[in-house]
C-alpha cells in the first residue's frame, strides 16, 4: 500500500472480498435459474432504493416475491454452523422491506407480496463453483417479524 493511500484512507480491495463477491454473484445467478425452472418470472434483479437493495423480484401466479439470496460454500458438515438464512436478521429484513416499499411506490403490483430467502449451497471445484443444493424459503419473514414493535 502506498503512503498516499494510507494518508487518505484508501484501501485496496482484498482478494477475499473479491472471492466473496464472486460467490455471491454465482449464488444469485443460480437462484434466478432455479426460480425460472420453478415457474417464476424474474421482474428485477439487484433493485436499489436509496441504500437498500433487493437481490431478486419475481412473480409467480398471484404472488410477487422480494427475494434475498444467501450463498455458502459446502465444506465439512458442522451442525453448529448457522443456516445462511439466519444472516437475514431484523435489520436486513427492514432494509429489504424499505427497498420493496421503494419499488412499490413506482410500480403497480396488484398481487400478494411475500418476502423470501433463497439459500444456495455451492461446492468449489477446479473450474469455479457448482450448485450443491438450493433451498427456497417462501415467506421467510413478514412485516411483523421485521418490525415487532408495530404489533
Amino acid at each position: 500500500m502506498k503512503i498516499i493511500d494510507l494518508i487518505f484512507g484508501r484501501r485496496r480491495r482484498s482478494s477475499a472480498k473479491t472471492a466473496k463477491r464472486r460467490l455471491g454473484d454465482f449464488g444469485e445467478e443460480a437462484a434466478r435459474e432455479h426460480l425460472s425452472r420453478t415457474g417464476y418470472r424474474i421482474i428485477a434483479t439487484n433493485f436499489v432504493h436509496g441504500k437498500h437493495e433487493i437481490d431478486i423480484i419475481a412473480k409467480k401466479g398471484n404472488v410477487t416475491a422480494f427475494i434475498e439470496v444467501k450463498t455458502r460454500t459446502v465444506g465439512r458438515y458442522n451442525p453448529n454452523e448457522p443456516r445462511p438464512a439466519s444472516s437475514v436478521n431484523t435489520k436486513k429484513q427492514q432494509s429489504i422491506i424499505s427497498a420493496a416499499g421503494g419499488y412499490l411506490s413506482t410500480h403497480r403490483v396488484p398481487t400478494r407480496k411475500r418476502f423470501d430467502v433463497i439459500e444456495v449451497y455451492a461446492d468449489r471445484g477446479d473450474h469455479g463453483y457448482k450448485v450443491s443444493e438450493i433451498k427456497h424459503l417462501e415467506g421467510a419473514f413478514t412485516l411483523d417479524t421485521a418490525f415487532p414493535q408495530r404489533r
